[in-house]
């Protein structure tokens, strides 16, 4: 039986302007190790996570409903999607009253609405920008993907490039984070549907996660147009989505790629406990939910296994939960002890995770940023500093975490 190594409380030292000890979270008490299969690449964040210390947390805009994901134009203006369904344009430092114009209708209820964001890399010669968005009704709804031009304050040539299938009913797990490859294709996280008793075809609905006939639960990879790379991992399995990337998913709500190394990382929420880390590779099963380390919400497992040969183990998990949500691996030149770092937002924990892995990728040691609020999005700005979006109802801020001056 391999050794599970737990990431306790004694790695205190990280080289990131210093760190000191901070409070427990609250959140449901950890799944006990010694009922559990152990895994050698697996770690359990302990409950308390030393505070990294002499940040300043300055705030850029505020006044955002809800806001979700953030994005960087060209000119260093910014777009936010606001989840009520409005997309807000940061031009020079300040945010414009009024919405961009021209979005499509947009179910906006329970945690549906639109969400992420992302500018084409060659947005200064197209104007292209692409949104995700929940679209449909409470008895059947899907994340879709919009791609449109922007032009000024309002968008034009709008086409929905991708739609996840089957529709699903309730108001959960849309996802759903974008990300652009090297090769200019495109990632789509989509969540896999929802809580139990939520059902589909007669089954819980989260059980989409390991059907390759199904969208729900996976990440996908189309081209810039929507249509579907030749070389997909899953395109010669005729049972499976073509556009089908990696699988097994729950809900992911932080999707981020190395900028150096070129690897891809992703965070997603477990059920009651059980937040994963995990670095993505291309046709891999992700285990969702056939093994997990979380417990259902009223309480006893979702399965008994926490591992099992052929599925990938996560990096890093955290019991309690921290809600991950927003990801950026830090790779800019104004705080160089970051470099490299993996920053992923916390809902519940209302705090950003900085979280240092080795050569191999296996987590080392991790800190957290005490945010006061619930953190939707964390991305690297052109100026070199990480910026966070904060999720609040009428109070959402833009906020920018640089050195504290002595």
């Amino acid at each position: 039986m391999k050794q599970l190594y737990a990431l306790g409380c004694s790695l205190t030292c990280l080289c990131l302007w210093g760190l000191s000890s901070c409070a427990s979270e609250s959140s449901p008490p950890p799944l006990t190790q010694a009922s559990n299969p152990r895994s050698e690449t697996v770690l359990l964040s302990p409950r308390e996570v030393p505070v990294v210390a002499n940040v300043e947390l300055v705030t850029v805009v505020e006044g955002l409903e809800h806001p979700w994901g953030l994005a960087w134009l060209p000119n260093g203006d910014a777009l936010i999607t606001e989840r009520s369904g409005r997309l807000r344009l940061v031009k020079q430092g300040q945010l414009v009253p009024q919405p961009v114009a021209g979005l499509p209708e947009i179910f906006a209820q329970g945690q549906g609405g639109l969400l992420d964001v992302a500018v084409h890399p060659e947005f200064a010669q197209n104007r292209l920008i692409y949104l995700t968005y929940a679209s449909g009704q409470r008895e059947g709804n899907q994340t879709q993907v919009l791609r449109a031009v922007l032009d000024g304050d309002k968008l034009e040539n709008l086409q929905v490039i991708f739609q996840a299938k089957p529709a699903k009913p309730g108001t959960q797990h849309f996802g759903s984070r974008l990300l652009w490859l090297t090769d200019g294709t495109l990632l789509v996280a989509i969540g896999d549907g929802g809580n139990p008793p939520l059902s589909l075809d007669g089954e819980l609905i989260r059980n989409q996660a390991q059907k390759l006939n199904s969208d729900l639960g996976k990440i996908h990879r189309i081209n810039a147009d929507g249509s579907i790379p030749p070389d997909n991992p899953f395109q010669n399995n005729p049972q499976a989505q073509p556009s089908l990337w990696s699988i097994g998913h729950r809900n992911i709500q932080g999707l981020a790629k190395d900028p150096l190394s070129g690897s891809i990382w992703s965070t997603e929420h477990g059920s009651r406990g059980g937040d994963e880390l995990n670095l993505i590779q291309p046709g891999k099963n992700y285990g969702w939910p056939l093994v997990t380390w979380s417990e259902e919400y009223t309480g006893g497992e979702i399965s008994p296994l926490r591992t099992k040969p052929g599925l990938i183990d996560p990096k890093l998990v955290w019991t309690p939960a921290i809600a991950p949500s927003g990801l950026v691996i830090y790779r800019g030149t104004e705080v160089p002890a970051w470099a490299g770092g993996i920053f992923a937002g916390g809902l519940v924990s209302q705090d950003v995770r900085k979280i240092e892995v080795d050569q191999q990728g296996q987590v080392i040691r991790q800190g957290r940023i005490p945010i006061g609020a619930r953190v939707r999005d964390v991305r690297q700005g052109p100026d070199q500093f990480l910026y966070v979006l904060t999720d609040e109802s009428r109070t959402g801020r833009l906020i920018r975490l640089q050195p504290r001056q002595p």
